[in-house]
């Protein structure tokens, strides 16, 4: 945001005292506001009526902030201030947020009494739907393809559990892991958390690897071995047969280029890439109807999934679900145990989420490209339970 320094400069320069830099506008007015009357009110719930407005100290002499920045939140008011300015009355309202976080006063007119309409204000798509039935409970941007990250990667392990029940494969069967490109990927500061020291990994290895751990190089040769190989060819032949998965589910414009969710540009070094374009390109709907397949046909991703932590042979991995069972933004009555993480500069962070709340259907959330992916998940969760939506 720039910072306007009006009225702090120009007072510094008048009493000679240092200007301070305030991190919001500021506004100046050489009369001020004089407070006529304050009169206790019971405490009503507002929202902003329209984008237009902001919240100002008592005296109107800063803006402390814009209101078109709060699209979703429930302002609480107890206090109503007549404040007086170049001869005219105007009423305010002083307001806080239901968190308390931010408060200050508001003119009446941009105002709207009840509580606020629920939004996510971060996630640039995102759905909630039930797991049972798949109705779509709450939406924003549903149906626009965008860059999906890691969260690629459930299509990729949805491929596995299917191979691993139609065929003769198991979940010992070895994977071949000793191409040099994959090798180098796992040892990567950026793309890689889980090294390949040996030339075969079991299925179940692997498995555990690319979904608690996000493992790149564990996703590639996974598809590889679904696909009959252990290299790059291999690899576009599985990216096939996952755009052929997708539109067996006739989704609309979902587009497969990689197995791990990588983008092109960043897949080419390691000897990787496939025709089309540079990323995988699904809608959030779409998304949520992955999960919901994955979780219909092969329930047992959810042991898997809802593990923090895992050891394959000396290597530990991770789950970054900050949603599970005692990490930062859980909450013990949804009931969290899954799915999937996600993050490229491209497709910003993205989060499958799921979790089944005492008596109601399991919800399956999708938010993506959203710099506040758990608290949004948590928040669009307790929304559609809320409502008694599910």
């Amino acid at each position: 945001m720039k910072r306007q320094f009006i009225g702090v400069i120009a007072a510094a320069a008048i009493f000679g005292a240092t200007a301070v830099v305030m991190d919001q506008p500021v506004v100046a007015h050489a009369a001020g506001y004089r407070v006529v009357k304050t009169t206790t009110m019971k405490k009503t719930a507002y929202h902003r009526a329209s984008k237009a407005g902001y919240i100002y100290n008592l005296h109107h002499t800063r803006r402390l902030h814009a209101l078109k920045t709060y699209p979703y939140t429930t302002w609480y008011a107890a206090k109503k201030v007549i404040l007086k300015h170049n001869g005219k009355n105007a009423t305010y309202y002083r307001v806080k947020s239901g968190s308390g976080s931010v408060s200050g006063y508001v003119w009446h007119h941009h105002l709207k009494k009840g509580k606020a309409p629920f939004g996510l204000k971060y996630a640039k798509a995102a759905v909630a739907m039930d797991a049972s039935t798949g109705k779509v409970l709450w939406h924003k941007n549903v149906n626009t393809p965008r860059a999906i990250a890691s969260v690629s990667k459930l299509m990729t392990l949805y491929l596995v559990d299917k191979k691993v029940a139609k065929t003769s494969a198991t979940w010992n069967s070895r994977v071949n892991t000793h191409y040099a490109g994959l090798k180098t990927m796992g040892r990567s500061g950026v793309y890689g958390g889980f090294k390949f020291k040996q030339n075969h990994y079991t299925v179940r290895s692997l498995y555990k690897a690319a979904l608690i751990g996000s493992s790149n190089n564990a996703a590639i040769a996974l598809g590889q071995w679904v696909a009959g190989g252990s290299t790059p060819a291999a690899n576009r032949r599985f990216i096939k047969l996952m755009n052929k998965q997708a539109k067996s589910w006739h989704f609309g414009h979902a587009s497969f280029v990689s197995a791990n969710g990588m983008e092109q540009n960043a897949l080419r070094s390691y000897g990787y890439s496939a025709p089309g374009g540079n990323a995988n390109k699904v809608s959030a709907k779409d998304v949520a109807l992955i999960a919901k397949h994955f979780i219909s046909d092969y329930p047992s991703v959810l042991t898997y999934a809802k593990m923090g932590n895992v050891k394959i042979g000396s290597q530990s991995m991770h789950n970054y679900n900050n949603l599970l069972p005692g990490r930062k933004y859980a909450q013990k009555s949804l009931k969290v145990d899954g799915l999937k993480t996600g993050f490229t500069d491209l497709a910003g962070y993205c989060f499958v989420g799921t979790g089944k709340k005492a008596g109601h259907h399991r919800v399956i959330t999708v938010v993506l490209h959203d710099e506040n992916e758990f608290t949004e998940t948590r928040s669009l969760m307790n929304h559609v339970y809320r409502t008694g939506k599910i």
